[in-house]
């Protein structure tokens, strides 16, 4: 394809990729990403790119229709596709109605599905007699073109969410917090406290609202972790030594010790670590991110400062 060439739907179901942005990403920037449902119109085009595959072949890479003769694939099996994704995918209505829109997670879990079998179908010889062409396949080819439209068509929707190298779907951070949280690094020297800093990040990426809201119990219990960091000091003296190198000036240290009290006044006062009934639970996903973004940057603060990554 030549570079700049837009993707378009060829006759038969296929799509040529897109390779530069539309006019408007060019003229505003790419939208924000701030939609947290599939829309109507993105599922739209999800399935128009799974039915396109199914069409031209590309699904047959996992769920073959084969040569009556014995001479191989030439097509995808619809029927054995549509069993293997019903059996994996229960909550999913088949066939696929872009007017019946399914929960979010449901959607999420048809692209994971589709790229794990999704493979670029390669022509080979013509049997004549049956009228089809023989196919062999390119998975990473593939793989790469359909996460290039799914991820194209959840941008262009606004949606949180991106489909990665590795074939799972990702929630984005917010813009202010999202590279930060990707490019840190966690050398703490405490491989239980690395640990946890760890599984942190990674349930904040999930799509998974309910294992988000974990990612702030795992937050949390590292804060708890980090305060006992300092060597030969109790939790009390350890934490003092914490702020006290990250900051020296008088008045920016008397704001990190509020910052630190409210902060475990606030794991404490919601349904973060504990579950007792006067905690208050959190209603809202932005909230998660609000209270995920303090805590962390204060974490991130006191690990840079102490020299153990961040």
């Amino acid at each position: 394809m030549r570079p700049g060439e837009r993707s378009r739907q060829e006759s038969g179901g296929r799509f040529v990729h897109m390779t530069s942005p539309y006019f408007s990403d060019r003229e505003l920037g790419p939208r924000p990403r701030i939609n947290g449902d599939v829309s109507p119109g993105a599922w739209g085009g999800i399935v128009a790119a799974v039915e396109s595959r199914i069409t031209d072949g590309s699904l047959g890479h996992h769920y073959p229709a084969r040569c009556e003769d014995g001479l191989g694939c030439y097509g995808c099996d619809r029927d054995s596709f549509r069993l293997a994704v019903q059996s994996e995918i229960p909550d999913l209505t088949w066939p696929l109605d872009p007017d019946q829109l399914p929960q979010t997670l449901v959607v999420l879990d048809l692209v994971e599905f589709c790229y794990r079998a999704v493979g670029k179908p390669i022509p080979g010889s013509l049997h004549k007699f049956f009228g089809h062409t023989h196919l062999s396949f390119h998975a990473q080819a593939g793989q790469t073109a359909f996460r290039q439209d799914i991820n194209r068509i959840l941008a262009r929707n606004q949606l949180v969410y991106e489909l990665d190298a590795e074939g799972q779907v990702v929630r984005l951070a917010p813009l202010i917090l999202r590279e930060v949280l990707v490019s840190s690094v966690f050398r703490t020297g405490d491989p239980e406290l690395d640990s946890l800093l760890h599984d942190a990040r990674a349930k904040y990426l999930d799509p998974d609202p309910r294992i988000r809201r974990e990612s702030l119990e795992k937050l949390w219990d590292a804060w708890e972790r980090l305060k006992t960091l300092e060597p030969g000091k109790d939790k009390k003296a350890s934490i003092a030594s914490l702020l006290g190198r990250a900051a020296v000036e008088p008045s920016f240290r008397a704001t990190l010790d509020s910052e630190a009290s409210e902060l475990t006044r606030i794991g404490n006062a919601f349904l973060i670590r504990h579950a007792e009934k006067s905690q208050v639970r959190l209603e809202m996903d932005e909230h998660v991110d609000y209270l995920f973004h303090r805590l962390f940057a204060l974490i991130r603060l006191l690990l840079r400062t102490t020299g153990r990554g961040g």
